[in-house]
């Protein structure tokens, strides 16, 4: 018997800790039907005063990006085809790792950037990183081995409450 082919769907989400304490990021990947076949988050990274002084605007998507997206990509050992997020300032992580990386969006939106690309994926409709419009096409071409009403939504509720147990844990250590 062939061995069916699959897809390796990421997962990423990142958040704030409450009270300054923070971002916290967590990446989920599942095969193309949603099973878990890892999950790593991060623990907190607070930035410091000068950091925060140096960095300006650039300090929260440089974490998110950077520090925790680019992490957590290298940590994993099954690594994903593609990462999805649902946060925009995460697509800037394509400019440091070899994996697509797509936005979901509502079908509605229509304010791309010029340059960017969209495609469905299940029932979510994604948007691609203006400079990589071609990972939009290898994704097209896998996206008939996931099934048409498959929810990219949901997992991201899973990584979210995951997160909120970590964070739970390490305030009651």
């Amino acid at each position: 018997m062939a061995e069916q082919q699959q897809v390796r769907l990421g997962f990423l989400s990142t958040m704030e800790i409450p009270n300054g304490a923070g971002y916290v990021g967590g990446l989920l990947v599942t095969n193309q039907l949603g099973r878990p076949l890892e999950f790593q988050c991060t623990s907190p990274v607070k930035p410091n005063s000068t950091q925060k002084i140096l960095y300006g605007p650039t300090l929260v998507p440089f974490i998110l990006t950077e520090v925790i997206g680019k992490t957590l990509i290298e940590k994993c050992g099954v690594k994903p085809d593609i990462v999805l997020t649902e946060q925009g300032d995460v697509l800037d992580l394509r400019e440091h790792i070899s994996q697509p990386v797509a936005c979901l969006v509502e079908e509605n939106t229509t304010s791309t950037q010029p340059g960017e690309k969209t495609a469905k994926l299940g029932r979510q409709f994604l948007r691609f990183h203006s400079a990589h419009a071609s990972d939009a096409t290898s994704i097209e071409a896998r996206a008939k081995l996931i099934p048409a009403d498959a929810d990219l939504k949901e997992p991201f509720e899973r990584v979210r409450e995951a997160l909120g147990e970590a964070v739970k844990a390490g305030v009651s250590r």
